[in-house]
């Protein structure tokens, strides 16, 4: 039996939101949907549902975004909780937020159609309900923070892809022209692609490069045969800071037990 403590709560909603991005013809754009639930029934909103009692909150996420998309393991990451006692004009509704990169062409064409669903670019988004605008501009701060420090575009752009193609779509993240030649300087450096023999020739007759993202396994196998040194001197240095957070945690514990 529940502890009368938990009884005598008040209970709330628990919804998932999903900040569906994807890109087309050089935009960054946002999956949503016409809702089918009152209050604000028929209007534009992001891609949503409750979280069953059964079910994790990523699961959740995963099972809505599948139902509208038919897209299964869609990597997702959490944005935000957003809990203003008043954001839901229909209950207290705690929601959490979540944000997919998925490649529009992909998607089951059918089933958006049967929920309503359609894209938009970001920048060119119709009003949405609740606070769905805030969780929008919140998850895409998430992924232009993610962009500056690791490439994306896993999900996004086609599975091989020239760097033309991938520097289109940094201008769209960011809204900004990135210069061509530190671009590429910069994305190469990473060693995270992989160029392939073939060429694509529909803007040049020099024609560019095809390039693939490498596996996380081969990053790690090339960071350590360019430079085997620094490589492990990272890899100690890491431990190193493993074993310390490890101490700091242990310590904060015994901190607790005995204040």
């Amino acid at each position: 039996m529940p502890h009368h403590q938990y009884i005598n709560q008040e209970k709330h909603l628990l919804a998932v939101d999903c900040v569906t991005f994807g890109y087309e013809d050089g935009l960054l754009k946002l999956l949503l949907f016409k809702r089918e639930l009152t209050p604000e029934k028929g209007k534009w909103s992001l891609v949503g549902g409750w979280v069953e009692t059964h079910e994790t909150v990523e699961e959740a996420a995963a099972r809505v975004l599948r139902k509208i998309t038919g897209l299964q393991h869609i990597i997702q990451e959490q944005v935000a909780v957003f809990s203003d006692p008043a954001r839901d004009t229909g209950d207290r509704v705690v929601s959490v937020a979540f944000y997919a990169l998925i490649d529009v062409k992909r998607h089951n064409k059918e089933l958006l159609d049967e929920h309503g669903a359609s894209w938009f670019a970001v920048s060119e988004r119709p009003p949405l309900i609740f606070d769905h605008s805030r969780m929008v501009a919140a998850a895409w701060h998430k992924l232009r923070e993610k962009a500056s420090y690791t490439l994306v575009g896993r999900g996004l752009l086609p599975e091989f892809f020239t760097l033309t193609s991938l520097r289109q779509l940094y201008n769209s993240i960011f809204v900004q022209e990135f210069d061509p030649g530190n671009f590429r300087k910069k994305v190469l450096a990473l060693n995270a692609l992989q160029r392939l023999e073939t060429k694509d020739f529909s803007e040049s007759k020099k024609g560019a490069y095809y390039y693939r993202f490498r596996d996380e396994e081969e990053e790690v196998a090339s960071a350590e045969i360019r430079n085997p040194i620094l490589y492990r001197i990272g890899v100690a240095l890491q431990k190193q800071e493993n074993l310390i957070l490890s101490v700091l945690t242990a310590s904060c514990m015994i901190c607790l037990q005995n204040s």
